[in-house]
């Protein structure tokens, strides 16, 4: 089985390593040529154009940052439904809405190709250990063909129905994520605001009702130490939950704390913050406050 890969970022790059040490043959395409490198050292080709990687390869892997990267890469002129070959897999792992998913599946499948919505979960780190959730959505057939594929990249791979359930499941996720993520910044700066010391204030909410795995995340990988190279930017999860947004507001709900959620990571985009890790939404209550959440030592 010959995997072509679109999009070797953060994730992408970490998930065609683990393809390549799988044993699959792996070609890759990337804007920047320069993220090909470190693949083509452990074995992956690199092709020049979409176009080439798509007619060359039976699962096209996609890994990209906005919904309109995913439109033109899957259905520019030159993109990948007008050169993939009859019978090939297409795997979008990118965070987009439904109907995203839906149109690029249509597209698709009138050139007698399979598009699966493929949305993951875990971060950098799952991609690196093989420990991702993946939200599937699309044909059951072309799943199971790609199911072993899909296991090598994910410990967690769930079939949700038809296309466009996978891109739902991931964006309710990062509703969560982004509430979650705004919730646990105001509590721990008001905490150090009203006096209290952050490292003993987060010791106590891990193991406390008001625990959450993004209050843990965040803390410990990112604000205590000041360090906010993104594992998961500002730009997208501010992406992620206007669309969560957008969804709920289909399903006839008033997206209380979502709204919150997109201002508060709006605010941070418009204070530079874009191109952070997502516990950067942190810095702007911190400013309001004229406090740091950190370590004492």
């Amino acid at each position: 089985m010959k995997i072509g890969f679109i999009g070797v970022g953060v994730m992408g790059a970490r998930m065609a390593k683990r393809l390549l040490a799988a044993g699959y043959e792996v070609a890759v395409y990337n804007r920047s040529v320069a993220k090909t490198e470190p693949l083509m050292q452990l074995g992956a080709v690199r092709e020049e154009t979409i176009a080439r990687l798509a007619s060359r390869s039976d699962v096209i892997c996609t890994c990209l940052s906005m919904p309109e990267d995913v439109m033109g890469v899957y259905l520019r002129e030159d993109g990948v439904v007008n050169h993939a070959r009859p019978g090939s897999i297409c795997l979008d792992f990118t965070t987009v809405g439904p109907d995203t998913s839906k149109t690029v599946s249509a597209k698709a499948k009138e050139k007698g190709i399979s598009y699966l919505d493929a949305p993951v979960s875990g971060g950098p780190e799952g991609a690196e250990q093989g420990t991702l959730t993946i939200m599937v959505g699309g044909e059951r057939s072309a799943w199971e063909r790609v199911l072993p594929l899909l296991r090598v990249l994910g410990q967690t791979v769930e079939y949700l129905g038809p296309s466009g359930s996978g891109s739902v499941a991931k964006l309710l996720n990062q509703y969560l994520v982004a509430v979650h993520s705004v919730a646990a910044a105001e509590a721990m700066v008001a905490g150090v605001a009203l006096g209290l010391d952050a490292e003993q204030l987060y010791r106590l909410l891990k193991v406390s009702y008001g625990d959450s795995r993004m209050l843990r995340r965040h803390m410990e990988q990112y604000v205590l130490d000041r360090q906010f190279a993104p594992g998961g930017a500002v730009k997208y999860v501010h992406k992620d939950v206007r669309l969560a947004n957008e969804l709920l507001e289909t399903a006839g709900m008033t997206q209380y704390l979502g709204q919150t959620a997109e201002r508060a990571f709006s605010e941070a985009l418009a204070q530079g913050l874009a191109d952070l890790d997502m516990s950067a939404v942190i810095q702007p209550l911190e400013e309001v406050c004229k406090v740091i959440v950190k370590r004492q030592s």
